[in-house]
């Protein structure tokens, strides 16, 4: 049998995006892929050339928000072979693009090696951390990173280092067409119970501070500089405000909630008119953090 033939096998056709984001809502996906490994990655992206297809990549989907109409093109989501762990010394982890964050910070825990406590509190995969430079408490991606290995959308692999790379808040300037597969990171060697006693105090601030079991994608909007997204929301009376079944979270204003059977159009309405409301009031036009995709 055939690359091709192997391929047209196992992309599936209109695949519900709902159970692959924290929202639980959008529509289907026209052609989905999850390649099991580097090989099919390749191959797949060198046939969607071929084909002239639109190419999208979804993570964990903690901070995306898929529109009802789904995704034209392909959807492609990297399998469980992508989410490997393994030490290369005493300090230096080699992770999986589709490895959880969370996994990362108890493997790093386990490993007595500090500085990836941070990603305990972050609901998503290693892959997207980098992308947006995720971080929280102080902390962030770039702090730890050291290199990234990707396949760009002609199938060629390429290896970036942290020199080449800008980080910002919430972003790098890495480009689009690049689908991280795996990732170095360094961090340092430390004690059991410095490492036990920083991610707890993490893990409880987040607790008391961020809605938990509830259907939503985290941080709406990025902190404008000097100023904390939340607290605009509330001075602008945002708080209370929802769209159908979206609503803003009552623990956090920046934690916009499906709250049942909201749609994604109500979820955006939401987001556009908290933008709208905060604007007039302060002045400062909200980015967001959350990426919105699809049609």
């Amino acid at each position: 049998m055939s690359t091709t033939d192997n391929l047209n096998q196992n992309i599936k056709k209109n695949v519900l995006l709902s159970q692959y984001n924290w929202f639980n809502l959008g529509g289907p996906a026209e052609l989905f892929f999850k390649p099991k490994d580097k090989k099919e990655l390749v191959d797949i992206l060198r046939y969607s050339k071929d084909k002239n297809l639109k190419i999208n990549v979804i993570g964990a989907g903690s901070n995306t928000l898929i529109r009802d109409k789904g995704i034209k093109g392909l959807t492609i989501k990297l399998g469980k072979s992508f989410s490997q762990i393994k030490l290369l010394d005493n300090e230096t982890i080699e992770v999986g693009a589709s490895a959880l964050d969370k996994k990362l910070a108890y493997y790093a825990q386990e490993n007595l090696i500090s500085g990836f406590e941070f990603l305990s509190c972050i609901p998503g995969s290693l892959g997207g951390a980098v992308i947006m430079n995720s971080g929280c408490y102080g902390e962030d991606i770039s702090k730890v990173f050291l290199s990234l290995r990707a396949i760009n959308f002609n199938g060629e692999e390429v290896e970036i280092k942290k020199e080449n790379i800008k980080f910002f808040y919430r972003k790098t300037n890495l480009p689009n067409d690049l689908i991280i597969t795996s990732v170095v990171l360094k961090g340092k060697q430390s004690t059991k119970n410095y490492i036990d006693t920083k991610q707890s105090q993490m893990i409880e601030t987040k607790k008391r501070s961020q809605p938990s079991n509830v259907k939503t994608c985290g941080s709406t909007f990025k902190n404008p500089e000097g100023e904390k997204a939340w607290e605009l929301i509330k001075r602008s009376h945002c708080e209370n405000l929802s769209v159908g079944d979206a609503k803003i979270s009552k623990k956090h204003s920046n934690f916009f909630i499906n709250n049942g059977k909201a749609t994604s159009k109500q979820i955006e309405s939401l987001i556009t008119k908290v933008r709208d409301k905060v604007l007039k009031k302060t002045g400062i036009d909200l980015e967001l953090e959350i990426k919105i995709v699809g049609d």
